[in-house]
């Protein structure tokens, strides 16, 4: 009977951490997403900051209303972030008068002293934000955007007046997509920012 007693409560105690971690697990996988007018103040690891304004479907920057965003969603770790990062404050240098880009670690918990060496070894001088919001800022995104497939990184949206704008899809041709997947040609970007000032 003491045996039977023992089995049951070690069955039962079992079960109930087991449904606990259950529930931690779903609610880890559901992210409490933005109401229009949200505001999210980031920092950069390279200085200053800036306030994400939610509107009805995307990000504007509080002050930068006119601006075309670009999210890149890099990691310290990522081959080809490294590769381009060089190129992509290029970019931002070459076009800061109509754009500007919000680089947001993911798929990691590091120091803002890490992603500081990252900028400062592969000349990352665009706006890199380290902050715990950038894992809620980017499941957000993804949502908008309606992505289904597996995250990987460089990734990258582009947002005009706080809509999501169509890409050139570099991996299939003459196609359009909501976001760059992977290194894709710096130059591929510019002509699609071209574009996008224009309509």
């Amino acid at each position: 009977m003491k045996k039977a007693l023992k089995l049951s409560i070690i069955i039962f105690l079992g079960l109930f951490i087991v449904n606990c971690s259950d529930e931690e697990v779903k609610n880890d996988l559901v992210f409490k997403e933005y109401k229009p007018g949200d505001k999210i103040i980031l920092n950069s690891v390279n200085g200053g900051s800036k306030t994400l304004i939610r509107k009805e479907n995307g990000f504007i920057i509080e002050g930068e209303e006119d601006k075309v965003v670009m999210f890149d969603f890099f990691g310290t770790f990522c081959a080809p972030c490294k590769e381009e990062a060089l190129d992509l404050s290029k970019l931002w240098r070459d076009n800061t008068e109509h754009f500007t880009i919000l680089g947001l670690s993911h798929f990691e918990n590091v120091s803002n002293e890490t992603v500081k060496k990252f900028a400062d070894d592969y000349g990352a001088y665009y706006f890199l934000s380290n902050e715990s919001a950038n894992d809620r800022i980017i499941a957000q995104i993804l949502h908008d955007i309606d992505y289904q497939n597996m995250e990987q990184l460089p990734f990258k949206v582009v947002l005009k007046k706080g809509k999501y704008q169509e890409l050139s899809d570099y991996w299939n041709e003459n196609k359009k997509t909501k976001f760059y997947l992977g290194k894709v040609p710096i130059k591929l970007i510019q002509e699609d920012l071209e574009r996008i000032y224009k309509d």
